[in-house]
């Protein structure tokens, strides 16, 4: 492959949608080593320290009897970094403190050498092919095909969607339209390019207006509810648009799913060329004192139940039209795919996200929980799923 080197101490549903299991024996390089698995985490993104808490879940289930782990950290001013080879300081603090990368050894990325290490003061060292990459990755520089293009271009395997899914499943209004395009049902929205919102707002406030209030003001490439703000009379969404702004340029106005259940369902590419498998389902249990599934609620509370109870019909909608999101944006490996189910039955899909939150007490791993497979069993399949794959066209 590639010649990804590293140099450190490394660590120590419903019946018919039900996951199967998948042979947990994998197939060792040439030589009789261990694979290798390069965890990358972090990034330049507003969602650094939500991609820090991921990447310790991850590193701690990786079985150290099965791989050699490196903890690769991406710091928030862009240097690559090796990161300690314990990853308890990769958690959320007991008052809600967030970590980030804090590594000093720099590393990069280079053409014939792969990964190289520079320690202060010392010739640069190259040591250690790396197998699979799992980037957990979220947001901007990272989530979004960048990563994932350069994981390309040197050849080496990666966890998740490739580098158009990745890039799409970032961008909320690309997304929508590959959703429309194959037929799949969304809220209304209204663009807010960074242009039109400097040269016409008067065009866009007019848009929004004909949506009618209330709104879901959010940043078009930004995750974890980070930016988003819920807008219910014209004179604020000024100032919404521009906090959304902090984020991302780039935002997306849409309508608000009122009195709309929300629910969440985890789908996993399946093995051997089979088609892709669904867990169970989630319904997001807002308190009241939230206006919406904010960053509090997603991480600092137990805002949902698995497995939601919903009628029949509404399960089979939300599980085949699961696969058809998953499959519009052609992704790989995994997905958590959101949807909005309103009092008329009408089931709509909010959003697809291909790198979600992976922490132990995240959705998408409770998901597969809830359907038979562990945490662990789950970090397994998708090296699994990344190692079985080619990188390239495919």
């Amino acid at each position: 492959m590639g010649g990804w080197t590293h140099v450190a101490s490394v660590l120590t549903g419903p019946p018919a949608y039900r996951v199967g299991r998948v042979d947990s024996s994998v197939q060792p390089p040439e030589g009789g080593r261990k694979p290798r698995v390069a965890v990358v985490f972090g990034g330049r993104s507003s969602e650094h320290s939500i991609s820090c808490i991921s990447a310790g879940s991850v590193i701690a289930a990786l079985d150290p009897e099965k791989y050699d782990v490196v903890p690769v950290g991406i710091a928030a001013d862009g240097r690559w970094v090796l990161e300690s080879a314990d990853p308890s300081h990769l958690v959320l603090g007991p008052a809600g403190e967030l970590p980030s990368v804090s590594g000093d050894r720099e590393v990069a990325l280079t053409p014939g050498q792969g990964l190289v290490v520079t320690e202060p003061g010392e010739v640069p060292g190259v040591l250690g092919e790396v197998d699979v990459v799992f980037p957990v990755m979220h947001g901007p520089w990272g989530q979004d095909g960048t990563l994932q293009g350069l994981l390309e271009m040197a050849g080496v395997r990666y966890v998740g969607a490739g580098v158009l899914s990745s890039a799409v499943g970032t961008d909320k209004h690309f997304m929508k339209q590959l959703f429309l395009a194959a037929g799949l049902p969304v809220l209304p929205y209204v663009l807010v390019s960074p242009r039109q919102w400097e040269r016409d707002p008067a065009t866009i406030r007019e848009a929004v207006h004909a949506l009618g209030y209330p709104v879901f003001v959010k940043p078009a490439r930004a995750g974890s509810s980070y930016g988003i703000t819920r807008v219910d009379a014209p004179e604020d969404l000024d100032g919404a648009i521009e906090a959304a702004r902090e984020f991302d340029p780039k935002v997306l106005v849409e309508t608000a799913a009122v009195d709309a259940r929300e629910v969440e369902i985890g789908v996993l590419q399946g093995s051997d060329g089979s088609g892709p498998e669904t867990s169970e389902i989630a319904e997001i249990t807002v308190s009241a004192q939230h206006a919406f599934y904010d960053f509090e609620a997603k991480y600092l509370e137990e805002s949902f139940q698995i497995p939601a109870s919903l009628e029949e019909d509404i399960t089979t909608q939300v599980h085949e039209l699961a696969v058809r999101a998953f499959e519009a944006l052609d992704v790989e490996g995994l997905a958590r795919v959101d949807f909005f189910v309103f009092r008329d039955g009408r089931v709509v899909v909010n959003e697809v996200e291909t790198m979600p939150g992976f922490t132990a007490t995240s959705m998408f791993p409770l998901l597969w929980q809830a359907s038979g497979l562990t945490y662990p069993e789950l970090v397994e399949r998708l090296v699994q799923l990344a190692m079985e794959r080619s990188t390239g066209l495919r």
